[in-house]
């Protein structure tokens, strides 16, 4: 499978899952560091980065 770099963008960039209850969310980095971001499920403000699928040999 080839990496298209607009449809890796659209997968993996800006988004980011909850530390809590492991809901996606597309946001700013800036934001997410900032603390000023809120998960609409439970209200968390802890955030990591999605991980992006990689081909295992």
């Amino acid at each position: 499978m080839a990496k298209f770099e607009a449809t890796m963008n659209r997968l993996y960039r800006r988004i980011f899952v909850c530390k809590k209850c492991k809901s996606k969310i597309r946001t700013d980095a800036a934001r997410v560091t900032a603390g000023t971001t809120k998960c609409r499920t439970c209200g968390g403000k802890s955030f990591r980065v999605i991980k992006s699928k990689s081909k295992a040999a």
